[in-house]
């Protein structure tokens, strides 16, 4: 039984039938917020970015991500290639092994040596990114209170916003994306309430951006005033677009989406409203030539507890951090096995098993 589920938009399932499935294809990859969730795509990653599209002949590609899945896509355009995956993987997994209820500034100190770790010379990181890729970290600029407080009353109201539209949630928060090349050139980005901002990533702002866009509310301090970017205080970027719902139809070829579930929620807030879990209907021709890979119930039945690891691991393991480790490696062990199973799709594609995106 395979490891993973393919799902696909319509463009994308007729793409793969007529062509079968090309590195050359792939115009863009993308990576959602989700913590310790994407430490099960680190396998995948190393294949994917020191593999398969290695081998093939450059051409543009954008690299998207929020949180965690920002931190990925720096590491897959970082010129040590699948070393700064690995390096990733190792600082996430051994470097947060926090007290019970640990202060905001430590979790933020630590998560600022995962990026530096995962980067190391920052001038290094950026001259040498990926040739022909572009690097878009995705991060939520605060607004209003959200701008100058970092406590419960000013997210609150910001809940409460978005409780009644999305639209409403941009008097909160702004989308600046920081960028390795042209991002903004690909026309992926919504022309919507959270009002872009494209700020140039460089050496000096390139921890900050990525620190950043993985910096949960509430559990760590807020970036404030990255070099080049508008002044104020800088929030996961997950907040804005959790799963990247963006308009991915208007790259130039296919998007390859490694990701945890068959819908995209477009922000964190909307999680918890099973109405937005599957992004508005208005918008679904944005996932046209999508193809999500994500792992199938099989794969999930062999992880501890049946599931990825996830950021409550953090409460239920408590103190037992080698405990907690355990179960973190043997899921990255398991998860290799989705690598095997796309590279042998790759192989002989087969569209018979595509699913629409959006299944249950």
């Amino acid at each position: 039984m395979s490891s993973i589920r393919l799902l696909a938009g319509p463009r994308a399932r007729e793409r793969i039938a007529r062509d079968g499935l090309q590195p050359a294809s792939v115009a863009g990859v993308a990576a959602a917020a989700g913590g310790p969730k994407g430490l099960a795509f680190l396998p995948f990653d190393a294949w994917l970015f020191g593999d398969w599209l290695a081998a093939a002949p450059p051409r543009p590609r954008l690299l998207a991500g929020a949180s965690i899945g920002a931190w990925r896509m720096a590491a897959a355009v970082h010129p040590d290639g699948p070393a700064a995956t690995r390096r990733l993987g190792e600082a996430y997994l051994e470097l947060q092994r926090y007290p019970l209820d640990p202060a905001s500034r430590l979790v933020s100190a630590v998560c600022r040596q995962i990026v530096e770790a995962t980067i190391g010379d920052a001038t290094r990181f950026v001259a040498g990114a990926r040739p022909g890729h572009a690097l878009a970290v995705v991060t939520a600029r605060g607004r209003g209170a959200v701008s100058r407080a970092a406590g419960r009353p000013a997210f609150a109201r910001a809940a409460a916003a978005n409780l009644m539209s999305r639209r409403r949630l941009g008097a909160h928060l702004q989308r600046v994306v920081f960028g390795i090349g042209d991002t903004h050139a690909a026309g992926v980005w919504p022309d919507d309430a959270f009002s872009t901002r494209h700020v140039a990533l460089d050496a000096a702002n390139a921890v900050d951006a990525l620190l950043a866009s993985g910096t949960i509310p509430l559990l760590a301090d807020p970036v404030r005033d990255p070099g080049g970017a508008p002044p104020g205080a800088y929030w996961d970027g997950g907040l804005v677009d959790y799963h990247l719902f963006l308009e991915w139809r208007a790259l130039d070829g296919l998007l390859l989406y490694p990701h945890f579930t068959p819908w995209l929620t477009p922000g964190w807030l909307d999680k918890s409203l099973p109405w937005r879990r599957r992004g508005p209907a208005a918008h679904a021709r944005w996932l046209d030539d999508t193809l999500l890979v994500m792992p199938s119930d099989v794969l999930l039945a062999r992880l501890p507890g049946g599931r990825l690891p996830e950021r409550q691991d953090f409460h239920r393991h408590g103190a037992d951090h080698d405990g907690r480790l355990r179960d973190w490696r043997r899921a990255i062990g398991e998860c290799e096995a989705m690598a095997a199973d796309f590279a042998a799709f790759v192989q002989r594609p087969d569209p018979a098993r595509l699913e629409a995106i959006g299944a249950a």
